[in-house]
């Protein structure tokens, strides 16, 4: 009389444990480099985030009037130094007369941080300027006319 086997033997046991370990493994490699993709660009995104809004802050710095400095904005500072690249030059204006302005190029180096840490270092060029003149007013006598 042959018996009929119930359950599972130890063989089948562990075939079983191994498959289901290895699935358990390639699911867990799979979502650790998903999450690790995902930090890296978070972190590209709050670069770029930054770098937008230090770029938008130095268009309102003057690096003739302030080379150096620091600005706190929100979680971020920024850090610049600018260097002269070109002495400074009298501007001209619409007319091809001289201006109001002495103009000067500059280097400017910017480092954002992002709570105290560094997070990314740029250099950029700029155009420093300097009111040197007063506009002059011409009156043109006989008309009643003032410019």
């Amino acid at each position: 009389m042959i018996q009929k086997q119930q359950g599972f033997t130890l063989l089948e046991a562990i075939v079983a444990l191994v498959l289901v370990a290895t699935v358990g493994m390639a699911l867990f490699n799979w979502l650790n480099s998903t999450l690790n993709s995902l930090i890296r660009v978070q972190n590209a995104q709050q670069r770029t985030e930054a770098i937008h809004n230090a770029l938008s802050f130095m268009d309102t710095v003057n690096p003739m009037l302030t080379p150096t400095g620091e600005a706190n904005i929100g979680v971020y500072t920024f850090q610049w130094l600018a260097t002269e690249l070109t002495p400074p030059v009298d501007g001209v204006n619409q007319l091809g007369s001289q201006g109001l302005y002495k103009l000067a190029l500059y280097q400017t180096n910017l480092t954002i941080l992002y709570e105290q840490n560094p997070l990314t270092s740029l250099s950029l060029r700029q155009v420093g300027f300097e009111q040197v003149r007063e506009p002059a007013v011409l009156n043109f006598e006989g008309t009643g006319t003032t410019f």
